[in-house]
Formats: C-alpha cells, sequence, structure tokens
C-alpha cells in the first residue's frame, strides 16, 4: 500500500506539473488599463496566447516556474518567472518601437530588424489596420522600393529593383512558406488566391536578390507573409467592407458597388488541439480596359487613328488581323472592344482551414487547406480573363524551437479561363461570307473578309462606293454578330469553353508538389550560428496538348536546393559577420551555386552600417522550357533540349533576318533577268547559320551598402545603395528550318536548302533562349520614420532607379519598365482624439516608358502620376468593432499602370471590423 501510495503521489505530480494553468492581466503601466492582444509565450517553447479584451491570459506549462515572454508592438518586452496559483500582474511600459521590431526573413532567423545584413521592409498587425488603402496588399504601394502595377481590380503584381511586368516569375511571394504562384502561370497572381486581412500577422518585404537563401524564383526579391496561429489570435473576428467605383470614369457605366466580407474563427480546444478557419468573398466591377490608341506598328505615327483602315487599337481585339491589299493599303479587321469580351464582373473567394497540434511545448504539428476561386483579367502577351479559377493547396508542417519540416502542393483548374484577343479573332471567324452571300469555314474567314473589302473598294460591287473605305468596311463586315445579340452570346460562350487553336480556352490542370526543410545547428556547433535547409519540388503539368506536347509525353520537371548560412559576432557583438551559399538543381540545366556574404557594424545600439554582397538566379519557368505551340505560320518552342527533340529547329535553321535578306537580294536578281538557278547562288551567301543555345538560368550579382539607425529616441533612418549585373536574360529568337540541310558538306551554305526557301519548305520557330548581353541597374532608396508627440507618427521615402544598357542589343534585354523615381509619405495617428484614428498615405512615381509582348514591344507612355489614399477611424470598445470610412486614390484620378492595362480611379469604402 505504501508503495501504490508513492506511486500515486508521483503520478499527481507529473500530472500537476503537466497540466499547471497560469493566469494574468496586462495593463499598461501609464493608464493602467487593460491591453489586449498582448502576446504571453513560455520561453524556449512553442507554446503562446494572446490577451482577451480584458487584458486576460491564460497558458499552461509542463515545468514549474517558467519563463514567460510577455511582448506587444510599441511597449517593452518583459520576462518574468511564473509561480503556480498565483495570478500574474504585469504593467508594460511604453517602448522605443523603432528597436523592437524583429524580422525572420533577412536571414530566416529571428532577429532584430535593424541589425539585418540586407535591405528589409515590415508591416505588422497595427500597421496593417490602420492602413488607408482597401486591403494590407494594396498598402504595398507605399513600402520604400517597391513597384505595383494593376491589371484588374482583383489583380495587382508588386516587384523590386526593375525588370517589372503585370506577370512577375522573378519575384517569390510566400504565405506561411508556401509558394503562392499557380503551377501553369509560373508567378503568384497577386492577392487573388492569398490571406484576408483578418489573418495576417505580418508581411515582411526583401528587394532585391534572395536566392542565397529561398531558391531560384527569389531572382528579384520576396514577400513573406505569415498569418496568425489559432493557438494565439483566438476567437471571432469579422469584416465587411461596401464600396463604389466608377465614379466619373471617362469609360462611362456610372458608379459600382464594391463588397468584401471575411470571417476568422479560432480555437484552442486545449492545451495541445487548435485550429481556425477562414472565409471570405469580394465581388465588385473591374476596370475598364478603354484605351482605343492605334498602336499599329505598319502605319507611319502621323497617320494613325480612328480613320486609319489599318487600325490597331490599343484596348480593341480581332483588329490585329490585317492585310496589306493591292492597290489600296494596309487595312484590318474590324474588332471587338473589350468591354464586350472580358468578364467585368470579378470576384474572389477564398476558404482555409488549419489544426494545429502540440506534442510537447517545443514540438507543432500543422495541417492546413485553402481553396480559392476567383476571376480576374490579366495582362500578358494578351488580355487574359482567368475566369471561375480555382486554386488548392494543402500543407502539413512539423515544426519545433530549432527546425520544421514542410510540404504542400498546389493543384489549379483554369477552368472557364481565355484569351481576350484570341476570342475576338475567333468570333470574327464565325460569320464571314463570301461573294455569294454564304458564310465560309473559319480557315477561310480572314482572306474571304479581305477579299470582300477590296472587292468593294475597287468598285466591284453594286450599290457600293467606290474608293471609300467605310463603305467597303461595311460590306466586308455584313454578317457580323454584333456584342449582345444571341449569335454573339452563344458563339463567345462555344469559344470560351473550346482550348487550343479552334478557341479562346485555356485548359491548365497542373500540380507542384514541394518539400522543404531547415535545422539550427548552433547548439551543437557553438563556434558559429549555422543553419542548414533544403528543398525538393516537382512540377506535374497537364494542359492536354493546348500548351505543351502533353498528351501522350507528360510534362514533369524536378529539382531541388540545398543551403547553408554561419554568422558570428565579433567584438561585444559590435561587428556581425553572415555567409550563405545555395546550391541549386533542375534537371534540366546544370547546377546553380549562389553565394551571398554580408557584414553589420553597430558601433552602438542605434547606428547599424550594412554591407553585403549577393547573387541570384532564375530557373526558367515550365512554359519557357516546354512550350510547344503551333499557331500556323510559327511553332513556338520552349528551350529544353528535350523538348525539341527531332525538330532540327536549333540545330538546323536561318536567323530570320538573313532569310529576309536572301529574299530581297533574290527578288532583285530575278527582276534584272538572272536566271532562278544563278539568283540563288548570287544571294545565298546572305543566309546566316543560327546560333541559337538551349535555354538556361538567368544570372545577377549584386553589391549593396545601408545604414539603418536612430537619432534620438522617435526618428530611424534607413539608407541603401545597391549595383547589379545582369546575365544570360530570358528571350525569344525566330529562326526558319528548312527542309534540307543548312550546311553542304564543305561548310558552305547548302543551295537546296536555299531552294527550299524559295518553295515553302520551311518551318518558322520562335525559340526560347537566352542572350549574352551584359547590363547593369542601380539604385538607392532613404527612409525616415518619425515619431512625433500626441501619437503622431509620420514615414516618408524615396527609390530611385536605374537602368543602364551598355553595349547590350535592347532587342536582347527585358524590359526595365520601373519609374526613376517613387515617392511615399504616410502620415497617421491611431488616437487622434478620444476612439478616434487616421492615416493618408500619398504616393508619386515619376514617368516612364512601359514596354510588353501586348505591345510587340512598342513601348507606351506610363505618365508620371500620384495617388492619394486616406481613412478615418472610430473605435467602439464596448463591441469591440472599429469603422473605417476611407478611400484608395481619394482624388479619383484615372491612372493608368501598365501600358494596355485599365485606367484605375478611386474606390469609396466603408468598414465594418469586429475581434
Amino acid at each position: 500500500m505504501k508503495q501504490l501510495y508513492a506511486c500515486l503521489l508521483f503520478l499527481c505530480s507529473v500530472t500537476f506539473s503537466i497540466a499547471q494553468t497560469l493566469t494574468g492581466t496586462i495593463t499598461d503601466a501609464s493608464t493602467q488599463k487593460p491591453l489586449a492582444g498582448v502576446s504571453v509565450t513560455v520561453k524556449g517553447t512553442t507554446k503562446g496566447v494572446v490577451t482577451n479584451a480584458s487584458g486576460v491570459f491564460e497558458i499552461t506549462s509542463k515545468t514549474d516556474n517558467p519563463v514567460l515572454v510577455i511582448s506587444m508592438i510599441g511597449y517593452d518586452k518583459q520576462e518574468i518567472t511564473a509561480s503556480s496559483g498565483q495570478p500574474i500582474q504585469v504593467s508594460l511600459v511604453v517602448a522605443n518601437e523603432l528597436l523592437q521590431q524583429v524580422v525572420v526573413s533577412a536571414s530566416r532567423v529571428e532577429e532584430n530588424i535593424l541589425r539585418s545584413p540586407v535591405s528589409i521592409e515590415k508591416m505588422d498587425v497595427r500597421m496593417i489596420q490602420q492602413t488607408p488603402s482597401v486591403s494590407f496588399y494594396d498598402a504595398l504601394l507605399n513600402v520604400k522600393s517597391i513597384d505595383m502595377v494593376t491589371s484588374s481590380l482583383t489583380y495587382k503584381q508588386i516587384n523590386t529593383r526593375g525588370f517589372n511586368g503585370t506577370g512577375n516569375s522573378r519575384f517569390l511571394q510566400l504565405i506561411d512558406g508556401v509558394d503562392n504562384q499557380t503551377p501553369g502561370l509560373g508567378f503568384a497572381v497577386g492577392n487573388l488566391f492569398g490571406s484576408s486581412d483578418l489573418d495576417v500577422e505580418s508581411v515582411e518585404l526583401i528587394p532585391g536578390a534572395a536566392s542565397a537563401l529561398y531558391g531560384p524564383v527569389a531572382f528579384n526579391g520576396l514577400l513573406m507573409t505569415r498569418t496568425k496561429n489559432p493557438f494565439q489570435y483566438t476567437g471571432l473576428s469579422a469584416q465587411t467592407k461596401v464600396g463604389v467605383n466608377h465614379l466619373s470614369d471617362p469609360a462611362g457605366g456610372g458608379a459600382k458597388l464594391f463588397n468584401e466580407t471575411s470571417l476568422r474563427y479560432a480555437q484552442a480546444i486545449n492545451e495541445k488541439l487548435a485550429f481556425k478557419v477562414n472565409a471570405s468573398y469580394l465581388t465588385g466591377t473591374d476596370w475598364y480596359g478603354s484605351n482605343y490608341t492605334d498602336i499599329d506598328p505598319n502605319t507611319p505615327v502621323n497617320q494613325r487613328g480612328p480613320s486609319n483602315p489599318g487600325r490597331n487599337a490599343l484596348n480593341i481585339y480581332g483588329d490585329e488581323v490585317a492585310q496589306t491589299l493591292q492597290g489600296i493599303g494596309r487595312v484590318s479587321r474590324t474588332g471587338y472592344e473589350e468591354k464586350d469580351l472580358s468578364p467585368y464582373g470579378v470576384y474572389s473567394v477564398k476558404l482555409n482551414g488549419a489544426v494545429h497540434y502540440r506534442f510537447t511545448d517545443k514540438l507543432e504539428a500543422i495541417y492546413q487547406a485553402n481553396y480559392s476561386q476567383g476571376t480576374t483579367n490579366y495582362t500578358g502577351s494578351s488580355r487574359f480573363a482567368l475566369n471561375d479559377f480555382h486554386l488548392w493547396q494543402h500543407r502539413v508542417e512539423l515544426r519545433g524551437t530549432n527546425f520544421f519540416v514542410r510540404a504542400y502542393s498546389t493543384a489549379e483548374n483554369s477552368t472557364n479561363s481565355y484569351n481576350s484577343r484570341s476570342l475576338a479573332q475567333q468570333l470574327n471567324r464565325t460569320w464571314v461570307q463570301d461573294l455569294d452571300g454564304n458564310i465560309v469555314t473559319p480557315d477561310k474567314a480572314d482572306a474571304t473578309w479581305f477579299t470582300r473589302y477590296a472587292a468593294a473598294y475597287n468598285g466591284s460591287v453594286e450599290n457600293v462606293t467606290a474608293g471609300n473605305h467605310t463603305a467597303a468596311r461595311n460590306f466586308a463586315d455584313e454578317g457580323r454578330f454584333l456584342p449582345g445579340t444571341t449569335n454573339f452570346n452563344q458563339q463567345k460562350d462555344r469559344l470560351i469553353h473550346t482550348a487550343g487553336l479552334a478557341g479562346a480556352g485555356v485548359l491548365s490542370k497542373s500540380k507542384l508538389y514541394h518539400i522543404d526543410a531547415q535545422y539550427d545547428l548552433s547548439s551543437l556547433v557553438k563556434v558559429v550560428q549555422l543553419q542548414a535547409g533544403g528543398n525538393f519540388r516537382y512540377y506535374d503539368m497537364f494542359t492536354n496538348g493546348t500548351l505543351f506536347d502533353d498528351k501522350e509525353n507528360k510534362v514533369r520537371v524536378k529539382e531541388y536546393g540545398l543551403f547553408v548560412q554561419a554568422s558570428k559576432t565579433l567584438f561585444n557583438e559590435k561587428l556581425k559577420l553572415i555567409a550563405s551559399g545555395r546550391y541549386d538543381k533542375n534537371e534540366n540545366f546544370d547546377g546553380n551555386f549562389t553565394p551571398r556574404a554580408s557584414a553589420v557594424f553597430s558601433p552602438t545600439q542605434n547606428h547599424n552600417f550594412r554591407a553585403s554582397y549577393q547573387t541570384g538566379f532564375r530557373n526558367p519557368t515550365v512554359p519557357d522550357q516546354f512550350i510547344k505551340l503551333n499557331v500556323g505560320p510559327i511553332i513556338i518552342l520552349g528551350g529544353a533540349p528535350a523538348n525539341s527533340a527531332g525538330l532540327n529547329a536549333y540545330e538546323n535553321s536561318f536567323t530570320a533576318a538573313s532569310v529576309g535578306a536572301f529574299a530581297s537580294g533574290f527578288q532583285a536578281d530575278m527582276q534584272q533577268g538572272v536566271s532562278f538557278s544563278q539568283a540563288v547562288e548570287n544571294n545565298k551567301s546572305k543566309l546566316v547559320k543560327s546560333n541559337v543555345p538551349y535555354i538556361r538560368p538567368e544570372q545577377l550579382q549584386s553589391f549593396e551598402i545601408g545604414y539603418k539607425g536612430l537619432l534620438g529616441k522617435n526618428v530611424m533612418i534607413d539608407l541603401n545603395f545597391y549595383q547589379s549585373w545582369y546575365t544570360n536574360f530570358l528571350i525569344n529568337q525566330v529562326v526558319i528550318r528548312p527542309d534540307s540541310p543548312v550546311l553542304a558538306g564543305d561548310g558552305s551554305i547548302n543551295s537546296a536548302a536555299a531552294q527550299d526557301i524559295l518553295n515553302r519548305k520551311t518551318q518558322a520557330f520562335q525559340l526560347y533562349t537566352n542572350a549574352a548581353d551584359r547590363v547593369t541597374a542601380q539604385g538607392a532608396s532613404l527612409g525616415l520614420t518619425y515619431f512625433l508627440p500626441k501619437g503622431y507618427r509620420v514615414n516618408a521615402n524615396s527609390t530611385w532607379s536605374k537602368f543602364n544598357l551598355l553595349d547590350a542589343n535592347p532587342n536582347n534585354i527585358p524590359a526595365f519598365n520601373t519609374p526613376e523615381w517613387k515617392t511615399n509619405l504616410t502620415v497617421s495617428n491611431a488616437n487622434l482624439f478620444d476612439k478616434v484614428g487616421f492615416s493618408i498615405a500619398w504616393h508619386w512615381q515619376s514617368a516612364f516608358d512601359w514596354y510588353s509582348t501586348f505591345t510587340e514591344l512598342a513601348p507606351g507612355r506610363i505618365s508620371s502620376y500620384s495617388l492619394l489614399d486616406a481613412q478615418v477611424s472610430y473605435r467602439i470598445p464596448t463591441i469591440r468593432t472599429m469603422l473605417k470610412l476611407g478611400a484608395s486614390n481619394l482624388t479619383n484620378q484615372y491612372r493608368m499602370q501598365a501600358y494596355g492595362s485599365p485606367a484605375v480611379g478611386g474606390l469609396y469604402y466603408l468598414s465594418l471590423t469586429f475581434e
């Protein structure tokens, strides 16, 4: 009995140590009011909670007298030793916030933002709550170094340090460590498939190369979003936003309603198990693409305009199909306006849930599932409607205090997505009549339309005025399906649901699988802080032959990466040295090593000087490697060697320019009476065998210096300058492959190959490859944060970016697409009066030329513009609710941010947030 009694006592003591519950209240030291949202964690573990609206917390611990870490943005962190059974009373003192911010992404370990080895920006929960922009993602525009372009109400793309685009495969976006890209597109579609504001805890931005720690996608930078842990952020949160846009829109249509509703619920069932669920639904009317500027490259600028028979209007599609008619001139088909083709009723649905299980205080398992669906319009080589696009993600993670192992999958379904330009062209091929009034098949429609036009213009059609372009067009357009009619809507629907060259539909049911891990070896090595990690990624693409040759030949790509990082502090922690290196291998390319070295010198806590050498690389996307699309006159061919096997496109072809020179010379000789064979011999030397290398990764090297420090207690300065060198940019090159060998046995141009060109025994290819040219970019930024008396806060920053082409061929270099100057100014006060706060954000950027494949690389001017966002908020503590009245682009200035994308006006909203 004594032994049994002793065992029971032992078990009780164990149970008590496991189950002891600590409770307490946290207050503000100066006001003695309770503080909600204070983080309370057990030191050395993953366990943590936040205080409720009354400042009360409850946390369990397995150890006697645990050390609790109590922290909140804007207050000094405290560590206290807790005793079981005794209520804990803690008063937090208002701190110098600028000394408290911690970041993770710069070095993949926690560190003070002032001592980050590279430039980094951060938005925390409080900044997200106070932003005047309609969402946290929109608010990124006011972050130093960021460029943002709008393709749609539901799609904004961000970039840093140049070479910007509307679909950015050079910039990595992570949400809880999960790459937010869609596998088929190869880039993240803004926040269309991201997180709602209610679940975002913080956002960190690294401008510039981050490949040394994060791999090939982080070529231009990294955006890391962290969501709220359900153990710490419990309870119900709800938010609704109602608003209006399209006020005084030059494109017409009148004001349109905007609505977004979000819910978040999280609960810790016990000390081991917690869960959260999120739901968000946004709906509104998209911005209109209504710029009808004539951009036809084959018409002199002074002859372009609405009366140009060969007009190619920017946001009218189908009029790209044009011919030069003998004795008439250049004529284009009648196109359809974007508003009649694109889905302007856009929406976004985001659903996700996560379960967290703590095996111990130091080991936590997570399973998360995300489902997103939405519609947006994206400006690429055309205007694409990502219509009812679906994305599924699953994430499993095991996380300890010094390691994590994470696996996730992403699967997409393009559903009803389509190419708006292809839709217009195909619509134009469904109704064309021949001269006898019979509707012709689509393959003959364009030629027949031009025949009708020429006949009418030349006076061959009764009751049609000869020599009149308007009359000729009206005759050629007889039977045209008009927008809004039954025939138009039926054909539009059919073509949207027809993928491939016969329709406009875009088909992709591609998948991505990823596993990564990291371990902190510092406790084992001790001499230095040491982290190591790696990842494996697998792409499984499916387009059913519409984009890849994947009906039978599966397109699958594997890649992996390994990294190690060592850091050491010297001279009483005044000097921090960090070195890291990463090796990445894609199965289709040689391995790539990307090192990074940095130093931070801190003569005092308040002054930190940094210098770093960084490298970056970008693997070609899967479409870059494996696209195989026969569009009739040309085959678009990805640059992976296996993709062109048997086609002889890279091995046996002429440059397109030399084929043009040969044809011109041949025709000139023939007109002078030279015989066919002799004309061939006279001009074949003008042909040049192409020397197009297979595709390989892009490369960059960058050097950066910077300073981040405090002047007094209320002013922070962040200054940096960088210089970058780029090589191996991905480009496209057109070649002509003859049926015969290009070279004869003696190495000269083969006469048979030259004759193949004249006899149309050739195939044109658009090949993906790299340019050997080298270019540079440099830039600088200055940021100031100033805390004024009575709670006012001022943030100001300016960024300068400069591109140097050097001796490179402009045709071989992607467009820089970045304004030389960007400036932001934000003024805010969360407590302007009792329960009332406000914030105002002003953005300005200089004018620049935008180049893209949408306009066949012809430049379009983006004028300088400024945007003003503002909000005023009112807190209702008794019902834990905040009311906010705000506006994005308060002055309602309609501005195009990327040439070919819509002009964006003001969005005015009222939001109600309950937490």
